[in-house]
């Protein structure tokens, strides 16, 4: 197998940084363990389960129990090199029969959280499991079902040992997501960043891509938003920045080691950080100013009521959607003001320099002109 020679691949690579599992993926391999011993009454040991990438990890079991009516697995989460506040938590799903048709429902067990305000990307009254673990879920469950003779139809109970206490230490109280953490995920990999390692990666990752006579080049901010930028420009791996939360980072380092063209492109809440004139986007570092939106929001034909209620809003997502009900472009205003912030950043550098705004699924919700 050919080594990536540019692009996110080759960045890890390049750090020494050894990978971790997600949340996500650690429900995912815990519930397919668990559904497949209430099946077959063993459980499978390790248990492999496909990522939305096609990797295959096989995951140890640290638990598991089977009675007559359910049956649970549980799984350590490695992060890997990465300093997540949930590395080497135990991952539990509990499953239950359902009746036929019921298909999958999923339960917040104790330390996994519920969302309590609009604005995220569940609705209120749902356990804090995200849309991807969610569909991998699905997915594992109908595989096992189809292998072992079951109908698919069952209650996923997640469940996170400590999970409240670890909670404390991440955003989730504060956005309304109360009880534990959050079961997360979009690829099922955890890529780990330390800071002068990442930053390093990025600069090799420029140096490729110049050497390569790559001319327009994007940073994005995860794997999300590179699909964005390879279906809107058909840019090549090797033009592919994977600049994670270090914005400035890039900017800098094109400001000295200039290219025609970078778009930039991440999901909208972190954007609007950029647009901001923050150039660390980790949500340690920066948060969403949401009183900047409210005046963007304002600039963009807002009335005063609108621009309060964008002032006060859950999330940048809720910001967002308020103004997409009303017909205010704040997502176009976003993108824009994150491009004269980025240029700002260039100093005049011979760089040009657009910005694409996507929510969660990798829907285009806002875009700037070319400057």
């Amino acid at each position: 197998m050919n080594e990536p020679k540019g692009g996110r691949g080759a960045q890890l690579k390049h750090t020494g940084l050894r990978p971790g599992w997600t949340t996500g993926a650690c429900a995912t391999a815990a519930a397919t363990a668990a559904y497949t011993a209430l099946l077959t009454g063993e459980f499978p040991d390790p248990v492999t389960i496909t990522l939305p990438k096609g990797q295959t990890p096989s995951f140890a079991l640290a638990a598991e129990e089977l009675t007559g009516s359910h049956a649970m697995a549980g799984i350590v989460k490695d992060a890997g090199d990465d300093p997540d506040v949930t590395h080497g938590a135990l991952v539990r799903a509990t499953v239950r029969r359902l009746p036929a048709g019921a298909g999958v429902v999923f339960k917040a067990g104790p330390g996994v959280g519920t969302i309590t305000r609009p604005g995220l990307p569940l609705p209120v009254g749902e356990p804090a499991v995200n849309p991807v673990p969610r569909q991998m879920m699905r997915d594992h469950i109908a595989l096992a079902a189809q292998k072992y003779g079951g109908t698919g139809d069952v209650e996923v109970m997640v469940s996170v040992d400590h999970g409240e206490e670890i909670a404390r230490s991440t955003w989730n109280p504060r956005l309304g997501i109360l009880g534990g953490i959050s079961i997360l995920g979009t690829t099922g990999i955890v890529v780990p960043y330390s800071c002068s390692a990442w930053i390093d990666s990025i600069r090799r990752g420029v140096d490729v891509a110049r050497a390569a006579g790559r001319t327009h080049l994007a940073g994005c901010t995860g794997s999300t938003s590179e699909k964005t930028v390879v279906a809107e420009y058909g840019l090549p791996e090797d033009a592919l920045l994977d600049m994670g939360d270090f914005a400035g980072a890039v900017l800098k380092y094109v400001r000295r080691h200039p290219v025609d063209r970078l778009t930039i492109c991440g999901g909208f809440a972190k954007l609007s950080k950029l647009a901001a004139g923050h150039l660390d986007l980790h949500s340690g570092r920066s948060q969403v100013d949401k009183g900047f939106l409210g005046e963007l929001a304002r600039r963009g034909g807002a009335n005063e009521t609108l621009a309060a209620e964008v002032a006060t809003a859950n999330t940048g997502l809720a910001a967002l959607q308020l103004c997409q009900a009303a017909g205010v472009p704040l997502g176009d205003l976003v993108a824009a003001a994150a491009r004269d912030e980025a240029l700002a950043v260039l100093r005049g550098a011979p760089v040009t320099v657009d910005v694409v705004c996507i929510d969660r699924a990798g829907t285009v919700v806002g875009r700037s002109t070319l400057r």
